[in-house]
């Protein structure tokens, strides 16, 4: 019981966060990034002066004998996936939280936006498969229920399948939306049996619906301390590692060999036509994340 209660109290103490940043900060950014489908016609009324002379029927101008124009309203509705990692690798963390907990508040913020964009809201969680799919709904019952899976869905398994995760989604969604993978993509690289890598089945989903990347990361991912001998431990394979931290040129080679990879991925992504935001745990991810909705726009 008591476990439960903390992890309803948790639950309220994302709602109330995320609520928060996204009143403060992130509705207007989100709202003139993501547009509806198009326009639905809603009326036909007399012309006013005033009104743009391209939206005259001139059909029922003609039969009418006087002016009328379509009146149009956008179509706004529009559904949003967050295509979440729960592996092994996001229970590490070397600043305030796990990976998995910051991952978890940036979606739930994601989450909250679109909701409040009055948009449906669906969730996919995975790791070497999709263990958990959420159908897009609205309403703050399932905002909660998506806070709650969020933050206390214990997987089956430890590894990544990010491509198997998009081959999945891509076989559930029918309709172009807006997905968001929420991953720190430290997954190991294969091909699919249709002979696709991982930046393919990318690229086809971003062909598909619009497809933005949240990279999740952590300084100790590109940066050792300098704290002598440390054993470091796989956490989605098991395997064991122990060097020697103090060694300024093993940390340097770590940072370079960091950075390459880094490096691979942005350009990867990149040449898929992707955005990609970078965020490290334990940030105030809010401003970079309106900046970064500000300047998709703009583009």
């Amino acid at each position: 019981m008591a476990d439960t209660a903390d992890l309803l109290s948790r639950v309220r103490r994302v709602e109330i966060k995320t609520r928060r940043v996204v009143n403060d900060m992130m509705v207007g950014a989100y709202h003139s990034q993501f547009k509806g489908r198009g326009l639905d016609f809603e009326e036909l009324r007399e012309y006013i002066p005033g009104d743009d002379v391209r939206t005259i029927d001139w059909n029922v101008t003609a039969r009418m004998r006087r002016p009328f124009v379509k009146n149009y309203r956008e179509e706004r509705e529009l559904t949003t996936w967050l295509v979440f990692d729960v592996s092994a690798s996001g229970d590490f963390g070397s600043q305030r939280m796990t990976k998995r907990e910051f991952a978890a508040e940036v979606a739930a913020t994601l989450a909250v936006s679109a909701l409040k964009n009055g948009d449906k809201v669906g969730l996919v969680l995975f790791s070497t498969e999709a263990e958990l799919v959420i159908k897009p709904k609205k309403g703050r019952r399932h905002l909660l229920r998506v806070i709650r899976e969020l933050l206390a869905f214990e997987p089956k398994h430890r590894g990544t399948d990010i491509q198997g995760a998009l081959g999945f989604l891509n076989h559930v969604a029918k309709r172009r939306a807006i997905v968001f993978l929420v991953t720190d993509f430290l997954h190991s690289s294969k091909r699919s049996a249709q002979g696709r890598d991982l930046f393919d089945e990318i690229g086809q989903t971003n062909m598909r619906h619009d497809l933005v990347a949240m990279h999740l990361h952590d300084p100790r991912e590109t940066e050792l301390p300098n704290a002598g001998v440390i054993t470091l431990q796989d956490a989605e394979t098991g395997a064991i590692y122990t060097l020697d931290a103090a060694r300024p040129a093993l940390r340097a080679a770590y940072a370079r060999e960091a950075d390459a990879r880094l490096g691979n991925l942005d350009r990867s992504l990149a040449e898929c036509g992707v955005d990609t935001l970078r965020l490290c745990a334990g940030e105030d991810f809010a401003p970079r994340l309106q900046r970064f909705f500000e300047q998709r726009r703009r583009r």
